[in-house]
């Protein structure tokens, strides 16, 4: 690597130029995903109350019992149940809603065009990112601006490999928007650096390795995190229907578009579960880089002491979801102790906190 490249300012203005293009993208992106709920078919709302308030349900052991039909020519069929999923608690089965809205052509049709308007707000954004890595020639993260334009590219990427791998997690992309829009917010205004070359202890083949891991654990922590808040919603929802209670129009119709709590939580935990190795090895990566950076593989900086923390948090939920008393929403609300860990550990320690790791630039 040249130490001494003189930074490209061409480049670094195109890549300001591109960063504030792909927010206007995810600003129209955001407008076409709230048209989506609101045109959404709305005829699927009541399933869950149905599903509740159901005897048969109540006493269900967790499938339908197969309906029978009868052909024209006398031969009896066995139906297919409707699909319905356990819950977390384990004592009540109903239905996953539609997904984020849909079921109707002006739904589905707001719903395409605001994923096909994510997908273009992503490349732009992406390429913001690279022309930025371009400009200086070396990783684009080396202080929290670059760290957060790259942290919500991989977030919008991450979000677009599951949309194309699993079909109903259209759910996310209207949270998903708004958080990156507001991500990208505060990056421009408030931790904005001028494109720059590195400080002698990150010239380092570790700041490819340790930095970008760390970077897709974040994303991919935030997608959970997302799942999980939206299963307490949608958990709180079927508790009071399961109690009798009759939730307001907007929520019914907000709630019966998520999928079941159940999904949601299975959701959260799945994601959680993938990651959790890699951020081990993220810190695993981080010690080996400070050992040959500063002598040393443990020193109790702060940055290391709350990506330690970090890690605790998130292998006691894991832990806690092994263990049947604490699965459900006492979990859900370890799941979100742990991201917020990760959270404090980014803006918390960067900004507010003196050690090793002040590169934040602001």
């Amino acid at each position: 690597m040249n130490l001494a490249a003189a930074t490209n300012e061409s480049l670094a203005s195109a890549s300001n130029v591109l960063i504030y293009s792909s927010m206007a993208v995810y600003t129209l992106a955001f407008f076409a995903h709230i048209a989506e709920w609101v045109f959404g078919s709305r005829s699927k709302v009541g399933r869950t109350a149905a599903a509740l308030s159901a005897p048969a349900a109540k006493a269900a052991a967790g499938t339908a019992a197969p309906a029978v039909k009868t052909q024209a020519g006398g031969t009896a069929v066995l139906e297919r149940p409707e699909v319905v999923t356990r819950s977390a608690s384990g004592t009540r089965d109903v239905p996953d809603g539609p997904g984020a809205a849909g079921g109707t052509f002006k739904g589905d049709l707001w719903g395409r065009i605001a994923v096909s308007l994510t997908v273009v707000a992503f490349l732009v954004e992406a390429g913001g990112v690279a022309t930025r890595a371009l400009s200086v020639q070396r990783a684009p993260w080396a202080n929290m601006y670059e760290f957060s334009i790259t942290f919500s590219t991989v977030a919008v990427g991450s979000y677009l490999v599951l949309l194309a791998f699993k079909k109903n997690v259209r759910w996310i992309g209207l949270p998903l928007v708004t958080t990156v829009l507001l991500d990208l917010g505060i990056a421009v205004t408030t931790l904005y650096t001028d494109s720059d070359q590195l400080v002698p202890a990150l010239h380092s083949y570790w700041l490819w390795i340790h930095v970008s891991t760390a970077i897709l654990c974040g994303a991919v922590f935030y997608l959970g995190a997302v799942g999980t808040i939206l299963y307490l919603f949608r958990d709180s929802y079927e508790n009071k229907l399961a109690s009798g209670g009759t939730p307001g129009k907007f929520a019914s119709s907000v709630m019966e578009r998520l999928p079941s709590a159940a999904s949601l939580d299975k959701f959260s935990y799945r994601i959680n579960a993938a990651v959790f190795p890699l951020w081990t090895f993220t810190i695993i990566a981080g010690a080996i880089w400070a050992g040959d950076a500063w002598g040393r593989y443990w020193g109790w900086d702060p940055k290391e002491v709350w990506s330690f923390i970090t890690w605790v948090a998130y292998a006691a939920y894991l832990h806690a979801r092994a263990t049947a008393g604490w699965k459900g929403r006492k979990a859900a609300y370890l799941a979100l102790i742990a991201f917020a860990c990760w959270l404090f550990n980014y803006y918390g320690v960067n900004i507010f906190v003196s050690g090793l790791h002040s590169y934040a630039g602001v």
